[in-house]
């Protein structure tokens, strides 16, 4: 109990679990426009934006030099978002090209700006793979400040965003503002990838959007049961994940997301044995009803 007073361990516990609480939540909808990798092509313009704050810091001579990191995430993961969105609302490129484009721009850029700045490769890997351990508790107040917006819009537009993600066409005829939903889908997963960069790193943001999503969906039908169970396991990944690093000395990101494919393996497995006696439980008692039909007749 005693590392629970610790402030470090508080930060840690708190941004993991509002990011695991959140990040299932727009993971949810990406699931469901079949566009789950979109948060790497964000996410990796969002890696451009680090280093664009990190340089501009460097150039106004500040002290800390990632002073501007996450503003600068912030500004080039909305409008990465928002070109996606557009080029593809209008036909310009396939979806998976423009987050090939993307994902490779994002990430090139990212290095070239470090390296301008005059970053070292360590400064590069906290923002690539994640470090939960490094926040204060400005960065507490910055990212408390995004899961309000993730909860208020994305649970309180929820019937609108489904009916968008589910069928356009539909909700394009009942008068739902297509265009402008699909937009709010875009930015806040933008601004999901920006709260949960500094838990899983950017290379792995799209594990804990998704992961959730995609166990939950194994014992779930409906989409707000969906989201809700993603939810917890999300917060259930973070902190146990945190908890262990806290034991040993492993990278937090990258076990939060093992322990979700982990656990994806686990519940597919049991999933897919039930249904398999069950199956034989069905045929067996199949096969009783017809022997007594003959005894019978």
């Amino acid at each position: 109990m005693s590392l629970l007073t610790d402030p470090i361990v508080q930060r840690m516990l708190l941004v993991a679990i509002m990011v695991g609480a959140t990040a299932p939540i727009v993971g949810t909808y990406l699931v469901h426009r079949r566009m789950a990798l979109l948060g790497d092509g964000i996410g990796h313009v969002a890696l451009a934006g680090v280093a664009a704050g990190w340089l501009a810091g460097s150039w106004a001579g500040l002290a800390q030099k990632d002073a501007l990191a996450i503003p600068g995430a912030i500004v080039f993961a909305i409008t990465g978002a928002v070109v996606i969105e557009r080029m593809r609302a209008r036909g310009i490129a396939a979806a998976d090209v423009i987050m090939a484009i993307m994902f490779y721009g994002g990430i090139a850029s990212g290095v070239l700006l470090i390296s301008m700045a005059g970053g070292s490769n360590a400064n590069l890997m906290g923002y690539l793979f994640g470090s939960i351990s490094t926040v204060s508790w400005d960065d507490v107040w910055v990212t408390v400040i995004m899961a309000v917006i993730i909860l208020v819009i994305g649970l309180g537009l929820r019937p609108a965003l489904f009916a968008v993600t589910h069928d356009q066409e539909f909700a394009f005829s009942t008068g739902l503002p297509v265009g402008a939903l699909n937009m709010v889908v875009a930015v806040l997963s933008a601004v999901t990838i920006t709260a949960s960069m500094r838990v899983v790193g950017v290379l792995l943001v799209s594990g804990l959007m998704i992961l959730p999503v995609a166990i939950s969906q194994l014992i779930t039908r409906s989409f707000s049961k969906t989201m809700t169970f993603a939810m917890v396991i999300g917060v259930v990944l973070c902190v146990t994940g945190v908890g262990i690093t806290l034991f040993h000395n492993l990278q937090p990101g990258a076990l939060i997301v093992v322990l979700g494919v982990l656990l994806y393996v686990v519940v597919a497995s049991g999933v897919a044995l039930l249904k398999k006696h069950r199956h034989r439980r069905d045929s067996a008692a199949l096969r009783a009803d017809l022997r007594d039909q003959e005894a019978s007749a």
